[in-house]
C-alpha cells in the first residue's frame, strides 16, 4: 500500500542566505519548521504560529514574509534570507550594531524577525520618519523593549545610510 500523497516528501531547492541548498519536505511542512529543523537555522523563531507576532519573519525574494504562514515547498526556486544573512564574516550589520547600541533588544526572541522586516522596509522606504518606523514596527509584538530603543536604532541607521559620501580628490 502506498503512502497518501499528502505525506510524500517533495524536493525543495532554493537559495538560502546566498547559498544554493536543497532538502525534502512534506507538503504541509511550514517554512519556519523546515528552516529550523532541516537547515539548522535557529535564528528563525516561532511564537504565535498565526503570523501575528512577527518572530518568524524572513525575506523571500526580498519581501518580508511570515515563515509560519508559508509552506516550505513554496520556496522552491526562490531566494530566502534569514537573520543569519545580515552579518558578514563575523561582523554584525549596521542595523544589528545599532540595535545593540540602543538596547533595541532585551530577551532577543522577537529581534531576528524585526531585523528582517526593518531591512526590507528600509529598502522600499530609505528615509522614513519616526511615525512610519513605528507603524512598521506595529507588525511585531515585543513584550520587553517598548520599541523606543528599536526606533532610535533604526533612525540612526537611516541617518548613516543617507549621509552624503565625501568626494575624494584624485
Amino acid at each position: 500500500m502506498s503512502q497518501p500523497i499528502e505525506n510524500q516528501k517533495q524536493q525543495v531547492n532554493f537559495t538560502l542566505n546566498g547559498r544554493e541548498v536543497g532538502g525534502s519536505a512534506e507538503p504541509r511542512k511550514l517554512l519556519s519548521d523546515f528552516l529550523r529543523q532541516e537547515m539548522a537555522l535557529t535564528g528563525v523563531h516561532v511564537s504565535c504560529e498565526h503570523g501575528i507576532c512577527g518572530c518568524c519573519t524572513v525575506r523571500i525574494d526580498g519581501k518580508a514574509v511570515r515563515a509560519c504562514l508559508t509552506l516550505a515547498v513554496q520556496v522552491d526556486g526562490r531566494r530566502v534570507d534569514t537573520v543569519e544573512s545580515l552579518a558578514h564574516a563575523g561582523e554584525l550589520s549596521d542595523l544589528q550594531k545599532a540595535f545593540r547600541k540602543h538596547h533595541g533588544l532585551q530577551c532577543g526572541y522577537c529581534t531576528p524577525g524585526i531585523l528582517m522586516s526593518v531591512e526590507a522596509f528600509l529598502e522600499i522606504s530609505p528615509k522614513p520618519n519616526e511615525e512610519e518606523i513605528r507603524d512598521m514596527l506595529g507588525g511585531h509584538i515585543c513584550r520587553c523593549t517598548g520599541y523606543t530603543g528599536m526606533v532610535r536604532a533604526i533612525k540612526e541607521v537611516v541617518e548613516q545610510r543617507n549621509e552624503p559620501v565625501p568626494l575624494i580628490e584624485v
